[in-house]
């Protein structure tokens, strides 16, 4: 389990060997990695203020298990949240994705309907588990603004694209283009209401606590090569290393989890706070720690587990491709433009 002094008392972490008995193991189908997702929503409340701390570290102990499986359970919490903030019911037994990314050459366009009703025209990239997955929340373009609707995507009109996925990390988790002809969908929210709320912030951080709680697993890794191999004075370097990585990492996650949790849920956004500045500055941290772990692991190790051992090597490749949610250097130029704008450091 991940417990640590830096997250607050009752933050909770997953049953590990639970999660390993089922379907966190490499090669487990959608369905299986979906199932893990409802159980653990049963158990795991929206992401909120107040709920951070206990969000983030059932997400990363999820990812120490299975990377795919948080990269599954992580967009179905999402959702959840994001439904439970737009006071919108989820139907019982549904399973969720976030569908929110854009494309040059892509567009998908929210058209009222004759009866009032709303009709989704075009196409959405980077839908991850489309043609698994009963419902998704997904971003159209309504004039110059992107609103939010929910779409059942069991319906006549769409049409997910997996043969369009070959990545060698994640492949069971398809996230191919999406076509959208007339399909109905209800809105979420206003125009708008999705990208300005402090959780679309706060989403973000807690796909970063997903990537760290990946690298914790492939730490994981290198503390048994270490263990077995005691007078390997190049493998405890790497794995001093890989501590101290890890615990930055952490604290950044910890640092804003205090800070999304000790805003009171009924108030409204810490008027301290730049959320945008925070999310991003954290993912950035986050990224360039596990980076850091990953090339000092398999540094170490060597070939043999990236030849050998199917969970290593899916491990290295799913978490290699997740990590790539953030832009590197793109999100770098982001945060210095947030801040020559807006201040929002101390110095």
């Amino acid at each position: 389990m991940i417990r640590s002094a830096a997250w607050p008392a009752g933050a909770t972490a997953v049953d590990v060997d639970a999660l390993t008995a089922a379907a966190g193991r490499t090669g487990s189908a959608p369905a299986d990695r979906l199932a893990l997702a409802r159980a653990v929503a049963a158990t795991t409340p929206p992401l909120t203020a107040g709920t951070a701390g206990r969000v983030f570290v059932t997400l990363a102990a999820v990812a120490a298990v299975d990377v795919a499986l948080a990269r599954t359970v992580e967009p179905h919490l999402d959702a959840l949240g994001i439904l439970a903030q737009a006071r919108v019911a989820a139907p019982a037994g549904s399973t969720w994705g976030v569908f929110a990314a854009e494309a040059s050459g892509v567009r998908l366009t929210a058209m009222p309907a004759a009866d009032g009703s709303v009709l989704l025209e075009g196409t959405k990239p980077w839908c991850s588990l489309a043609s698994s997955l009963s419902h998704a929340l997904v971003t159209a373009h309504v004039g110059d603004a992107r609103q939010l609707f929910a779409v059942d995507l069991r319906q006549d009109g769409v049409t997910p694209h997996d043969e369009a996925w070959v990545a060698r990390g994640m492949p069971d988790v398809p996230s191919g283009p999406v076509d959208f002809d007339g399909v109905s969908a209800s809105a979420v929210g206003g125009p708008g209401w999705y990208l300005t709320r402090p959780g679309f912030a706060w989403g973000g951080i807690a796909v970063a606590a997903c990537w760290w709680g990946g690298a914790v697993g492939l730490a994981r890794v290198l503390r048994a090569h270490a263990g077995a191999r005691p007078d390997a004075e190049l493998l405890h370097v790497a794995l001093g290393g890989v501590v101290a990585d890890l615990a930055d990492a952490e604290d950044a996650l910890a640092d804003a989890a205090a800070r999304i949790d000790v805003r009171p849920t009924d108030a409204p956004a810490a008027p301290d706070v730049d959320w945008a500045l925070l999310a991003q500055t954290v993912r950035s941290r986050v990224r360039r720690a596990v980076d850091a772990v990953r090339t000092r692991t398999v540094g170490a190790v060597g070939p043999g587990p990236l030849t050998s051992d199917p969970a290593v090597a899916a491990r290295v490749a799913d978490l290699e491709l997740y990590v790539l949610q953030d832009h590197g250097d793109r999100d770098l130029a982001r945060i210095g433009r947030m801040v020559l704008e807006r201040g929002g450091v101390a110095w």
